[in-house]
């Protein structure tokens, strides 16, 4: 297979800010249009919580894809899948925030963030992505040196807490938070190598 271009890679930057954006004009289509079930707060939030998810993984897949299929380029698109995933885990808050608790009760979002277990590993999940995004640039990279890649091991973490807060939030049975926490599981096994190192 031949290798990826810069330009394709460019490209392909271009299909995942698309691919990362519509969902979001979709929920507003969904919304106007009545859509979504009788507990439309509930679906915006699973949605928002799915994308962010599935950004995750992508962003996570990307290395080992670029290993095997010999494509180094790919590691260009890690970053931009990771800020995505942060942008809709930010999404996903808010419409807690905002649908479920409502405007007027803003104040009980600590509270429930500390009385209710599968959000407080939400809110772990979700703090340590905004650690990640902010310290994504070139700059930070440079600053931290060796250090920055320590701390933005930080995503595993994620990968671990992310699935099992969807698992623990969903009150019926349902097979899509297994198959993510399945992907997680697999994406974490690609790397066994890389963790039996630091056991060394």
């Amino acid at each position: 297979m031949p290798r990826l271009s810069l330009k394709q890679i460019t490209w392909l930057k271009v299909l995942i800010h698309l691919a990362a954006f519509l969902p979001l004009l979709w929920i507003i289509l969904s919304i106007n249009q009545g859509w979504f079930s009788a507990d439309p707060a509930k679906d915006i939030q699973h949605f928002t919580g799915r994308m962010a998810l599935k950004l995750l993984l992508a962003s996570l897949l990307v290395t080992p894809l670029a290993r095997y299929a010999k494509q180094p380029l790919l590691i260009r698109v890690r970053r931009l899948l990771g800020l995505w995933c942060f942008a809709w885990a930010t999404i996903h808050l808010l419409s807690y925030s905002f649908l479920e608790l409502g405007i007027h009760n803003l104040g009980l979002l600590g509270s429930e963030l500390i009385s209710r277990p599968y959000l407080t590993l939400g809110i772990i999940s979700w703090i340590i992505l905004l650690f990640l995004a902010a310290t994504s640039t070139l700059w930070s990279q440079r600053k931290l040196g060796k250090k920055w890649q320590i701390l933005h091991n930080g995503i595993y973490l994620v990968l671990i807490l992310a699935p099992i807060h969807y698992l623990w939030s969903v009150k019926t049975f349902s097979p899509q938070p297994f198959i993510y926490a399945l992907f997680a599981a697999i994406l974490l096994l690609l790397r066994y190598k890389k963790f039996r190192q630091w056991l060394r």
